[in-house]
C-alpha cells in the first residue's frame, strides 16, 4: 500500500484533530461552578495541544508525502454537564490513541517504501500519541474530582 494508504489515514488523524480542537474549546466555554476554572484551563490547554497536532499532520501530509491536507472535520459530540465533557473527551482522546497506533504500524510496515520520510513520520505520531495519552490521564484526574 505505502504512502497511498498512510496519507488517507493522516488525513483522517488531522480531520480527527480538527474535531478534537472545535469540541474542546466550545465544551470549555459550558463550563461553569466551583471547579469550573481549573476545567476550563485545563480544556483550553488541551485544544492548544490538538492546534499543534494539526499542525503536525498537516506538515506529515504536505511537506513530506507530497499530499494534500483534508480541511474536512470528523463528528464531534455535545455535552451538557462537567461529567459528559470530561467523559465524551476522555473517549475521543482514547479513540485517537488506537487510530494513531494503528498509523504507526502502518508506517512501520511500509519502512522500505519511506527512505527519506520513515522517521520523521514515526517521531511526529508517536508524538502525538504521547500527548493523546498525557491527555487520558489529565482527563481521568478531571473525572476523579467530579
Amino acid at each position: 500500500m505505502g504512502k497511498k494508504e498512510i496519507l488517507e489515514m493522516l488525513n483522517k488523524a488531522l480531520e480527527l484533530e480538527h474535531a478534537a480542537y472545535v469540541q474542546y474549546l466550545s465544551h470549555a466555554e459550558l463550563v461553569d461552578g466551583l471547579n469550573a476554572i481549573p476545567i476550563i484551563s485545563k480544556l483550553t490547554e488541551i485544544a492548544g495541544d490538538e492546534a499543534e497536532h494539526q499542525k503536525k499532520f498537516r506538515t506529515l501530509i504536505g511537506d513530506f508525502l507530497g499530499g494534500t491536507p483534508s480541511m474536512g472535520i470528523a463528528k464531534t459530540y455535545s455535552a451538557k454537564t462537567i461529567k459528559e465533557i470530561l467523559e465524551v473527551n476522555l473517549r475521543g482522546e482514547r479513540e485517537a490513541v488506537d487510530f494513531y497506533k494503528k498509523i504507526l504500524e502502518q508506517i512501520h510496515k511500509d519502512k522500505e517504501s519511506l527512505p527519506y520520510e520513515f522517521w520523521m513520520l514515526e517521531h511526529e505520531v508517536r508524538h502525538v500519541i504521547i500527548d493523546e495519552q498525557e491527555h487520558i490521564a489529565e482527563l481521568k484526574i478531571l473525572l476523579a474530582l467530579r
